[in-house]
């Protein structure tokens, strides 16, 4: 049986990842702030990503129980500066949203490393948005306009960053590193204006979450196909 974790998973598309993989048959630890909240069929752990502490106890308890992790999902975001333009964001927008979604995801991923590398041929998946591709951006993709702001979008791109310098640096202990983009859900994180469900958008996570040994590392994709950095 293969052992998950799956950050953020008390809502939205984190928590649609951990009770799919579940589903699969995977013992999978739900990182959740409350435990009253992680989907059935999943094992809650108390996880916040800014925390040292909880970080370093959700890979004590996975690490004395099983000694490996299979997979890790860094799904915790924040989007600090929704509704803001990038002319408005401000270094305050900035830090709050890159101590969840970029600090937070090198702690645990950090803290993670010795149990992937044990397990041979583990899967870390990124989950990340096509607004991070710069450039698609710079060409102004009528989606990447449409929802232009400068912490959100350049905290992905950072995170795109992070998955191809792991992927690389981790090659060569069959771990597997990719991001993906779940496309526009309706989730709290979008104020319910995407035109998918939680469902929809876990299923490439999913995906790649369940990739064979050898399979493909530091990618940047979605259910479509590859995404241009």
């Amino acid at each position: 049986m293969e052992i998950a974790l799956v950050t953020g998973a008390g809502r939205g598309i984190g928590r649609e990842i951990a009770r799919q993989l579940a589903g699969r048959g995977m013992t999978v630890f739900a990182g959740v702030r409350d435990e009253s909240h992680a989907p059935e069929g999943t094992r809650p752990v108390l996880l916040d990503v800014t925390d040292d502490g909880m970080v370093a106890n959700a890979a004590k308890l996975v690490g004395e129980e099983f000694g490996r992790l299979d997979v890790l999902v860094n799904n915790a975001a924040i989007c600090g500066d929704y509704g803001v333009s990038p002319a408005d964001a401000t270094a305050d927008h900035m830090r709050a949203t890159y101590e969840v979604g970029v600090f937070g995801v090198v702690a645990v991923t950090h803290a993670m490393i010795p149990l992937l590398r044990a397990a041979g041929a583990a899967r870390v998946v990124n989950m990340t948005t096509r607004l991070a591709s710069l450039a698609l951006t710079q060409a102004k993709d009528d989606f990447n306009v449409g929802w232009a702001m400068l912490a959100y979008n350049s905290a992905k791109s950072a995170l795109n960053a992070l998955t191809v310098l792991y992927a690389n640096e981790l090659a060569g202990s069959g771990v597997l590193v990719n991001a993906v983009d779940p496309g526009h859900c309706a989730t709290d994180l979008t104020g319910h204006t995407g035109t998918r469900t939680a469902a929809e958008g876990a299923a490439v996570a999913v995906r790649m979450a369940t990739l064979p040994p050898g399979g493909p590392t530091g990618t940047f994709s979605s259910e479509e196909g590859p995404i241009p950095w």
